[in-house]
């Protein structure tokens, strides 16, 4: 177990980031041929990031027995050993040897990716890791799984897809919610012209601190917990003192981090990525970006529209009411519910493909008898980790692959970008930049801290 309080142990951390400003293929030598995985050869995974989605994702690779957990990895001892501690008796268990000794508990994730036996690994840190870390591990020749968002801005976004398909690393992005049958059933139904020629599409887009961007504001310094590496845990963030806010031990809730722009993305962080990705798998515009972005300052559209290509609007909405009584797209009376997910009125009708309280509704009811689907309830069983080993080993493209990670992270970002400057925008999905307009295509890039390289 390394001590990320333990001055040696120190040393070789600055040692490490030191390498990492020469180019971590320099540390790491050269990148590992990736080969086929046998159908039955159990696949040597690490967990870096062990917060509450980390955690998740290592209840579910100790679980499946295709996979070896080899190392957990954490900048927080304590969530380190709490996990190492959670492996070893799961796997002593299946063993069924008490003295079970197995995964190695790691601070820095350099050490994983410089590990020949780790053959891919599981990304679930904060937002403003993502990036560096899965384009580091493809670069070890290892395979990623990375929470989403994929990144904080554009240019990152971009910088990912082309590391991954630059070194063939099967990538796949943590948007299950596409891999819910039965959202995937509607989506592909409204995919496919169920609905006819699409209008409208709405998703939800939340507040924070009072408005729909997140914010940036100093707090005030508090003692780093015992055995917390800090420097580590901002890496290539702008350096801000430890407070609470950003880091509990034990963490209560989900990401407390992404209020904060160095470290998060607010509403593309808590649930808009998942529903960018179904909602424009459904617009079939997964793999591009919208043209314009209309900010409700030009009275054109009550909340911030986005028209893509095709024609078809996507509107952020603060809530489903916003649908009924403001752009009178539904009944009164639907039944709108759920976070992940989107709203879609075309010319035959509308349906919603929503996660999160329980059915898909629309009208009129003979569109679900056209899907094949007598009941509406949503459910949560999802194939997503499975398809990434199946594509593991196929080596196929996974159902959320950099590309569209980017894409559904993208989206995302142009909203920020139109409500930071507080006006509409014009956009070119093809060289991803805004036409004629150098103020909104800074805000697509942002540095990083010094000495971490991208």
């Amino acid at each position: 177990m390394k001590d990320a309080t333990n001055p040696a142990a120190v040393t070789r951390r600055q040692l490490l980031c030191g390498a990492t400003a020469a180019g971590v293929g320099a540390l790491l030598g050269p990148v590992r041929a990736r080969a086929q995985v046998a159908a039955n050869a159990r696949l040597n995974v690490a967990v870096i990031g062990l917060g509450a989605m980390g955690r998740g994702h290592l209840g579910w690779a100790l679980g499946d027995p295709a996979l070896q957990v080899v190392a957990v990895c954490d900048v927080d001892r304590l969530r380190a050993e709490e996990s190492l501690r959670r492996a070893e008796t799961a796997y002593a268990d299946r063993a069924g040897s008490s003295g079970y000794r197995g995964p190695q508990a790691i601070n820095d994730y350099r050490e994983i990716l410089a590990d020949p036996a780790v053959d891919a690994v599981v990304i679930a840190t904060p937002d403003h890791w993502h990036a560096l870390q899965a384009i580091d591990a493809a670069k070890a020749g290892k395979d990623v799984y990375c929470e989403k968002p994929i990144s904080l801005t554009i240019a990152e976004g971009r910088r990912v897809r082309e590391v991954m398909r630059q070194y063939g690393c099967i990538f796949q992005t943590g948007t299950q919610y596409r891999s819910i049958a039965t959202l995937r059933k509607v989506v592909e139904f409204v995919r496919g012209g169920g609905l006819g020629q699409v209008q409208h599409a709405f998703t939800l887009w939340s507040r924070v601190e009072g408005g729909y961007t997140p914010v940036s504001y100093p707090l005030p310094a508090e003692p780093v917990p015992a055995g917390l590496d800090w420097d580590l845990w901002v890496g290539p963030a702008p350096w801000r003192p430890y407070n609470s806010r950003f880091h509990r031990n034990p963490l209560p809730g989900v990401v407390p981090w992404a209020f904060c722009d160095d470290f998060g993305a607010a509403s593309v962080t808590w649930h808009h990525s998942h529903a960018a990705d179904v909602t424009q798998y459904a617009l079939g515009v997964e793999e591009t970006s919208p043209v314009e972005i209309h900010h409700p300052v030009d009275g054109k559209f009550p909340t911030l529209t986005m028209r893509f290509a095709n024609g078809v609007l996507l509107h952020l909405v603060d809530d489903w009411g916003v649908v009924k009584s403001v752009y009178q797209a539904v009944p009164a009376d639907a039944r709108l519910e759920g976070n992940f997910g989107g709203v879609f009125v075309g010319e035959r009708g509308w349906l919603s493909a929503l996660y999160g309280k329980g059915r898909c509704e629309g009208q009129p009811e003979g569109l679900f008898a056209e899907m094949g689907m007598p009941r509406h309830e949503v459910g949560w069983g999802n194939d997503h980790h499975r398809n990434w080993l199946d594509c593991l080993a196929s080596r196929a493209r996974p159902q959320t692959d950099a590309e569209l990670g980017h894409r559904a992270a993208a989206i995302g970002h142009l909203a920020h970008i139109a409500f930071k400057l507080h006006r509409s925008l014009r956009y070119d999905p093809v060289k991803e930049s805004f036409v004629d307009d150098s103020e909104a295509n800074r805000l697509c890039s942002r540095a990083l801290r010094e000495p971490w390289r991208m």
